[in-house]
């Protein structure tokens, strides 16, 4: 067993109860002390006023889409992706003790959630939806006013610690709804088994600049993921690019196409290196 001395301290947005906290478990183990954060930036700041070791943040929803706030804010601080866990997002209608299903007027919830949940306001559309700042919040506030009219849409585990009742399961639109959360540091650090690679970059205002800085590893026959474009502050019409890759920095040649994507933009910038979540988490949730 871990001391209470020396067990990590992680940071996750929102209260205990959310899906991040699960993501801490799953990917980390209960044995750590959580650092629930109000806020995006309370959360990227966590680490520099000495209240955590680490960070957990959501980067992308498989039916929502990307966590823009997180790419915004992994440029605005010097942390590093160092692992990342995938979790399946099954969204919960909670009640108080006394409530049911038919008496609910009011639904609250984190806007994220409540876009996973169409479906289920287009067959009750006198329910009304009230966005929050946080999933697991919503299902506190739900349980401690005691009002039967309302329920919040949360998780499981946010049901069992605030003593909320499940009036139905599986809202989410699709049953392919999976979070991925991405771990962050102060230091860079690749393991021996890194096999994702994550950068931003910025490119010259030119034709043909993105599909330059793409062919290095294109020749290389290395895989890229995923490719997010985010608006620079302040100046208008120019992005940075996000990129995920199947490689790793211990590869020859992927260490020789950063060195030649480094002469075919104006700024590169690696967010980390590390192991890919795997895929045993879907697997097991298709069981």
């Amino acid at each position: 067993m871990i001391s209470e001395a020396t067990r990590p301290r992680i940071a996750f947005q929102g209260e205990r109860g959310a899906f991040s906290e699960e993501a801490v478990a799953q990917l980390l183990g209960e044995d750590v002390e959580l650092v629930p954060c109000r806020t995006f930036e309370m959360l990227f700041t966590a680490i520099s006023r000495g209240e955590a070791d680490q960070a957990l943040a959501p980067i992308e929803n498989s039916l929502a889409g990307s966590v823009h706030r997180t790419y915004d804010l992994l440029l605005e601080h010097s942390l590093y992706i160092n692992a990342e866990v995938v979790i399946p997002i099954t969204h919960n209608l909670i009640g108080c003790a006394d409530s049911s299903l038919d008496g609910v007027t009011a639904v609250e919830s984190h806007p994220v959630a409540l876009a996973q949940c169409e479906s289920f306001f287009a067959a009750y559309p006198k329910i009304k939806r009230i966005a929050t700042d946080d999933t697991a919040a919503s299902v506190r506030h739900v349980v401690e006013t005691c009002d039967p009219t309302r329920a919040a849409i949360g998780s499981r585990r946010a049901a069992q610690l605030y003593g909320g009742l499940i009036l139905r399961e599986h809202l989410e639109d699709h049953s392919e709804n999976y979070t991925r959360f991405v771990l962050l540091t102060t230091m860079e650090e690749t393991a021996a088994t890194a096999d994702k690679l994550s950068l931003v970059l910025r490119l010259a205002h030119q034709p043909g600049a993105l599909a330059r800085a793409l062919d290095p590893f294109a020749r290389r026959n290395i895989d890229l993921l995923k490719i997010e474009s985010r608006p620079i502050r302040g100046e208008p019409w120019q992005y940075h690019f996000y990129l995920d890759l199947h490689a790793s920095t211990h590869d020859e040649r992927v260490t020789s196409a950063l060195c030649e994507l480094e002469r075919q933009t104006t700024d590169v910038r690696l967010l980390g290196c590390y192991p890919a979540a795997r895929r045993s988490v879907i697997e097991t949730h298709h069981k």
